[in-house]
C-alpha cells in the first residue's frame, strides 16, 4: 500500500505526536511505500518569523530521522521544496465549489481563534492538502478526528476529477491505526495534547531536556483524590497513566498495580523519569543530525527529488487530461 501523512512545522512534535502518529509510520514503513512530508506550506495560514520558521522546519526534519524515519524505506521530504503541490492545488481548486470550503469546520475554528488573520490560504487549505495527497496516488491517509472532513473532501474531488476527465487519481481511504493512547494536556486533560499549545506546561516535547520533562510532569494537573487508576471521572490521572503505559510498555492495569498505595508525587515523578529515559537515544540522534546541517540537507534533497518525480508524474497526466499543452 502507498501511505501518505505529513507534519505541520508549527510548535514542536509532542509525546502526543509521537505515540499518536510517528509510532505508528515506524510501524507501517517495513511493508508499505510510505510517504512523509514536514506541511510548511500549510504552516503559512498562521503568521510565521522567517528564521524561527526555517529553523524549525530543519528541526522537524531531524526529529523525523532521530524518530527511526528511515530515508531508505520511505520518502522524507520538505512540502515546499515539491513545487508540484502548489501546481496542482490550482487546478484542484477549479474543481473545488466554495459551498464544500464553507462547510469546513476546521475553517471555522481557526476564524475564530485568529481573527485578526484570516486569510484565503486558511479557506483554501483543504484542496491543498488533498493535491498533498492526490499526487502521490495514495491508498491510504492516517488521518485524526480534525482531519477526517478534509480527507472526505479529497475523495469528492478525486471522484469528481475522474468522472469528467477518466480515471487519473486514487480515490484515497483512510488508515485508521490500532487504537493507541489519547494523550491529552497535562493542565488541561479535557482537551488534545496540541504542539501549538501557549501553555508550554501543557505539552512535553519530544527534544525536551530531562530537567524540563520532569518539571512539566510535577505541575501536571491530577485531582483532589489520591487514587492512581484509570477513570472516567479522573481525565488527570488517567492521561498520565495513558503516556506511562505508552512509554513502558506496562499495561494500564500493571501500572495501576504498581502506584497501588503511592501518592500522587511519586506517581508523576515515574511517569517524568519514563518519559525522559525513553526519548534520551531519539534526543541523542537529534543532536546528532542537528549538527550536520550538510548532511541532514543533504538527505532533505535526497527526499524531495524522490517526491518530485512520482508527483510530476500524476501532474503531467492531470496537465493533459485538462488540456494543457504539455511541454
Amino acid at each position: 500500500m502507498r501511505i501518505y501523512s505529513a507534519i505541520q512545522p508549527t510548535g514542536c512534535i509532542t509525546i502526543g505526536n509521537y505515540i499518536g502518529a510517528i509510532k505508528n509510520w515506524l510501524a507501517l514503513q517495513d511493508d508499505n511505500e510510505c510517504i512523509f512530508s514536514i506541511a510548511n506550506q500549510h504552516a503559512l495560514t498562521v503568521r510565521q518569523d522567517p528564521q524561527e520558521f526555517r529553523a524549525r522546519t530543519l528541526s522537524f526534519f531531524a526529529q523525523f530521522l532521530a524518530c527511526g524515519l528511515d530515508p531508505e524505506k520511505s520518502v522524507l521530504y520538505v512540502q515546499s521544496h515539491v513545487h508540484q503541490h502548489s501546481e496542482l492545488q490550482w487546478i484542484l481548486s477549479c474543481m473545488t465549489y466554495i459551498g464544500e470550503l464553507d462547510r469546513m469546520t476546521q475553517f471555522k475554528d481557526k476564524s475564530r481563534k485568529n481573527e485578526d488573520n484570516i486569510n484565503a490560504g486558511l479557506f483554501t487549505y483543504p484542496v491543498l492538502m488533498a493535491a498533498d495527497i492526490l499526487l502521490y496516488k495514495a491508498d491510504m491517509v492516517p488521518v485524526g478526528k480534525d482531519q477526517k472532513q478534509h480527507l472526505e473532501l479529497a475523495r469528492d474531488i478525486a471522484v469528481r476529477f475522474n468522472n469528467r476527465y477518466g480515471e487519473t487519481f486514487v480515490v484515497p481511504e483512510p488508515y485508521i491505526a490500532k487504537q493507541g493512547a489519547k494523550i491529552t494536556s497535562l493542565q488541561n486533560p479535557l482537551e488534545k495534547m496540541s504542539k501549538s499549545d501557549k501553555d508550554q506546561n501543557a505539552t512535553v516535547s519530544i527534544i525536551d531536556p530531562p530537567d524540563v520533562i520532569m518539571r512539566k510532569f510535577k505541575r501536571a494537573v491530577t485531582d483532589s483524590d489520591n487514587r492512581i487508576v484509570f477513570s472516567e471521572d479522573k481525565p488527570g490521572i488517567s492521561n498520565l497513566l495513558s503516556i506511562y503505559s505508552a512509554f513502558t510498555g506496562e499495561t494500564i492495569e500493571e501500572a495501576e498495580k504498581t502506584f497501588e498505595g503511592k501518592g500522587y508525587g511519586d506517581f508523576k515523578l515515574a511517569v517524568g523519569s519514563a518519559v525522559a529515559d525513553a526519548l534520551l537515544p531519539v534526543q541523542k540522534k537529534y543532536e546528532e543530525y542537528l549538527s550536520d546541517k550538510a548532511e541532514l540537507e543533504r538527505i532533505m534533497k535526497a527526499g524531495a527529488e524522490k517526491a518530485s518525480y512520482l508527483a510530476e508524474r500524476t501532474l503531467q497526466k492531470v496537465k493533459k487530461k485538462v488540456g494543457f499543452i504539455v511541454s
